[in-house]
């Protein structure tokens, strides 16, 4: 999560004077800016102290992200198999991210495999080259997540298909609230110094109003086991480097999108 060029670097988001004046709208469109490769038109103004405001609305991207993602599915799914579709569903979602949070998570299995002390971890999460074991975890993760997919039931695709990428990016806003940071640097540092438990609730609400428009037991269900995770990955991480990282967030939200499409696929007798 903080080796992707202009995002490492907060100075770079304060280009250019904006036309939008109204904060929210602002907010939103640097989320996008952050969380997407998505190119916009236009430019806004971005101090500081905003990464860490437009946390609120990172859900709603979120759910753009998944609305994308189902109108893709609803155009090629009359003509492709469901594993060959759903391969490229997986494949648009990275692509549309810049595999931003995968770039974390192949760090942080390098970390974990280092088993050195916390100065070495934090080390070889900098380090630019991905070692064999962050290689295995990609391929793990990109797996689990294409399979799990795969078993979300036809009826209730369009709705997982909004609700994963939704969740994964709630659970980015919860891993950061309050928490300490590892390093003194990187993008990551800003998005925790900026946002308040008061950008946590409106998360939070935007979170549980999709769950429960979209999949009111199943959203329900997968948000309370993103939450649970994310704040054991967070606790686990705080006592063993004494904070979290860009990279460590960015591993929680692919964490929280497997887990929701598995949520999604578990047979439950209603």
């Amino acid at each position: 999560m903080e080796k992707q060029g202009a995002r490492k670097n907060p100075s770079l988001f304060t280009l250019h004077p904006s036309p939008f004046t109204l904060h929210p709208m602002r907010h939103f469109i640097i989320a996008i800016q952050f969380l997407t490769i998505i190119p916009l038109p236009f430019s806004v103004r971005c101090e500081k102290e905003d990464l860490g405001r437009s946390t609120a609305l990172f859900p709603l991207v979120g759910l753009a992200i998944g609305a994308l993602l189902a109108a893709l599915n609803w155009l090629i799914s009359p003509w492709l198999a469901r594993p060959l579709c759903d391969a490229l569903l997986i494949t648009a979602l990275a692509v549309v991210t810049g595999a931003l949070h995968l770039d974390g998570l192949a760090d942080v299995c390098d970390g974990l495999a280092a088993r050195g002390s916390r100065e070495r971890f934090l080390a070889v999460m900098k380090d630019s080259h991905v070692g064999a074991v962050g290689a295995v975890g990609l391929v793990l993760c990109l797996l689990l997540k294409w399979q799990a997919l795969v078993a979300v039931p036809v009826e209730l695709k369009w709705q997982a298909l909004l609700l994963f990428p939704l969740l994964g990016r709630f659970a980015l806003v919860l891993a950061m609230t309050g928490a300490k940071h590892a390093r003194d640097d990187g993008l990551g540092v800003a998005f925790i110094q900026g946002m308040s438990v008061r950008h946590l609730l409106a998360a939070l609400f935007i979170t549980v109003a999709a769950c429960l428009a979209l999949l009111p037991l199943k959203g329900m269900l997968a948000l309370a086991i993103v939450c649970a995770v994310t704040l054991i990955v967070k606790s686990y991480f705080q006592k063993r480097l004494g904070g979290l990282t860009g990279d460590i967030i960015g591993t929680v939200c692919e964490l929280s999108e497997i887990l929701v499409l598995i949520a999604v696929s578990l047979r439950l007798e209603v």
